[in-house]
This record gives structure tokens, C-alpha cells and sequence, in this order.
């Protein structure tokens, strides 16, 4: 019955200005408004909904990962748009936030309403 459905996901923010910004300006996504909420146009034809929810409360797990060719350069990109990567105790990481202790290498970050992110090597 759903096969064929356009399907979709979503996530909440406190501040849509804030997550337009980041999205758009610091990661590079291409964005639209439409109705006070956010679409995050993927790459791959995927759409993302980015809406406002006031009493909102960051995800405890990963919303989104970013497939990347080359891990290290993408960290480094990042870094110097000022993202800063999250530090875990479960993973073995380098001085870069790469977790580097069994499978794919990936470094975990943060949008503005703290809702964790992710870029993963291909």
C-alpha cells in the first residue's frame, strides 16, 4: 500500500532562523520556507521537513547522515565553518572526532537545537 509513497521524515527545532542559517550557510544544503517550517533538499532527491516545536527536545540519536567521499576533508570543511564535533565515550575517537574503532569512520556533530548529525565515510 506504501510501496510507492512519497515518503518522507522530519525533525523539530526551537529557532527555524538558526537551523536556516546552519543548514543552508554552514553545511551548503539548499533550502525553502514554506509555512514557518524548513525543507532540506538532499542530496539524491530526498526532502528533509525542519518544523518549529516550542517545547522541542534534541533527538538522542543520529537525524541525519552525510555519506562523504572523503571523511578527513569534510571534517576538516566543517571545522573551519565553526561546527565542532561531539565527543562519546563508546567511541574510540581521534583528535579530530573521528570515530576510528570498527566500522564506517564517522564524526558526529550538532545542529543549532542540538540534534545530533552526522557525516560518514562512502
Amino acid at each position: 500500500m506504501l510501496a510507492d509513497s512519497r515518503a518522507f521524515s522530519g525533525f523539530s527545532v526551537d529557532d527555524v532562523d538558526a537551523a536556516k542559517t546552519f543548514y543552508a550557510e554552514t553545511l551548503g544544503i539548499r533550502v525553502s520556507e514554506e509555512n514557518g517550517m524548513l525543507n532540506l533538499h538532499l542530496g539524491g532527491g530526498a526532502t528533509v521537513l525542519v518544523y518549529p516545536k516550542s517545547d522541542h527536545t534534541p533527538a538522542t540519536f543520529t537525524i541525519l547522515n552525510f555519506p562523504v567521499p572523503d571523511i578527513e576533508a569534510a571534517v576538516d570543511e566543517l571545522t573551519s565553518r565553526n561546527v565542532r564535533f561531539e565527543r562519546y565515550e563508546f567511541a574510540e575517537q581521534d583528535e579530530k572526532g573521528i570515530h576510528r574503532g570498527g566500522g564506517p569512520l564517522i564524526a558526529w556533530f550538532t545542529d543549532p537545537a542540538g540534534n545530533v548529525l552526522s557525516v560518514i565515510q562512502e
